[in-house]
């Protein structure tokens, strides 16, 4: 099972969303852990990707104008994804991802 870690900038974020985006981005957070944890690569919906312009920040969809951003982190168990939280919320978290 993948381990993770948040950033405070992601924490401050998440506390802004409305009751309804943080169930959809924790919907959007089970598809994901679930994927990590198969090793199959992610589900299109998800729309995870690399940011351009940023080498170690990936991106996830969670709703039409729903993005978070994560890294990799050095893993916590052996065999193991350890995914970092940076930001999460509307396209206007790009600016500072």
């Amino acid at each position: 099972m993948p381990t993770y870690s948040r950033l405070a900038r992601f924490i401050r974020d998440f506390e802004k969303l409305s009751t309804e985006e943080k169930i959809r981005f924790l919907k959007a957070v089970r598809a994901f852990v679930d994927d990590l944890a198969a090793g199959n690569g992610f589900r299109a919906g998800l729309r995870v990707k690399k940011m351009h312009g940023h080498e170690d920040i990936w991106e996830l969809s969670w709703a039409a104008d729903g993005r978070a951003t994560f890294s990799y982190g050095d893993p916590v168990k052996v065999g193991h994804a350890h995914i970092v939280w940076h930001r999460v919320g509307t396209h206007d978290i790009f600016i500072q991802p």
